[in-house]
């Protein structure tokens, strides 16, 4: 049986259910102890035992994330190397554009979702979040930084508010400010894990800098856009004083949420309980008669909403699914320039 200091471990993140999970565990020595991934770099990771980091490798056949917990082996030559993986609780992932999943963290409670309320702000980019966190049944809590730079901070939180489900937190801070460690201390309790999503330069690694002792570096955004370089280029684990764990991602670009038909439903409530009364069960809610969503629901969310689905349900195809769907959309193609070719008189 592994040795657990529920204690020292807590204040990187451990749940009674995961330290169920460890001490479930057989061992052939004493020697070994859990920790936790707080980095992961090409050939080595950095754990934390409860006590010191430590420089570790992984055995071969284990595929790891930031947040998973593991068993640590000590070798000789003073290294070390993990041996066995804890299944997570929870995992946060997205969709390449090949259709592959790739976990992003894991073993997460709440995902802080950092939006600038300069021009970083985009609302179909915070639907996809929430899309992304609400599929892995992550708590999502929005924090809108840049609220001391932003002119019309006020009108920009109320569109959101106007915009998303009632019962999503939503909170605008400075992310400079020590008064945002009080606006957040709901979510900062001993144990809890939380993980920062969004775009570069929404201020993530200050936002993480503010609310934990780590150093991480921060750079200028673009004046035309707000766009930041990736100052962040891996993902970290970082305590927080009150006992919490944050983790810091960089910047996501082009992903999609890893997601199904239903998971995605509930990131956008709204529309499928008011599908619930259309007059067709399969309304696309665009020009079917009897549709109760295309006129109360925001046009640009509903926009939003069919664009990732039809993203979800590409992602779910087999690769030959997806090669007769690029044949018929070339087919359709064709017919379509041959018609335009016949109004204007070219043959």
């Amino acid at each position: 049986m592994i040795e657990i200091d529920f204690e020292s471990l807590r204040v990187i993140g451990l749940t009674p259910y995961i330290a169920q999970q460890l001490l479930m565990l057989e061992s052939n020595t004493a020697a070994i102890f859990p920790a936790r991934i707080i980095e992961i770099q090409r050939e080595w990771m950095r754990v934390h035992n409860g006590q010191a980091e430590l420089r570790v490798r992984a055995l071969p056949g284990i595929s790891l994330a930031v947040g998973d917990w593991v068993v640590v082996e000590p070798r000789s030559n003073d290294e070390f190397w993990v041996s066995q993986r804890i299944e997570p609780v929870t995992q946060i992932a997205r969709r390449t554009h090949e259709g592959n999943r790739q976990v992003l963290v894991t073993n997460v409670d709440t995902a802080l979702l950092v939006m600038g309320l300069d021009n970083d702000f985009n609302m179909r980019r915070m639907e996809r979040y929430l899309a992304i966190v609400q599929a892995a049944q992550v708590m999502p809590v929005i924090v809108l930084t840049k609220q001391d730079i932003a002119s019309d901070a006020d009108e920009k939180l109320e569109q959101i508010k106007q915009r998303l489900p009632t019962q999503i937190p939503i909170i605008a801070v400075n992310a400079l400010s020590e008064s945002t460690v009080m606006a957040m201390a709901p979510w900062l309790s001993p144990g809890q894990t939380l993980v920062l999503l969004g775009s570069s330069g929404a201020g993530k690694s200050t936002l993480t800098n503010t609310l934990t002792s780590s150093t991480q570096s921060t750079g200028d955004v673009r004046q035309d856009d707000s766009k930041g370089r990736h100052t962040t280029t891996t993902r970290s684990l970082h305590q927080c004083a009150k006992g919490a764990c944050i983790i810091d991602t960089p910047g996501l670009r082009s992903w999609s949420p890893d997601a199904d038909e239903e998971s995605l439903g509930r990131a956008f409530d709204d529309i499928a309980t008011l599908a619930m009364t259309c007059r067709f069960r399969d309304c696309e809610h665009q020009d079917e008669p009897g549709c109760a969503v295309r006129d109360v629901v925001d046009a640009d969310r509903l926009h939003n909403y069919q664009k990732l689905l039809r993203e979800v349900r590409r992602s779910q195809q087999t690769a030959l699914e997806r090669i007769d769907e690029r044949a018929k959309w070339k087919v359709l193609h064709k017919a379509a320039t041959a018609r335009a070719r016949e109004k204007r008189g070219d043959y």
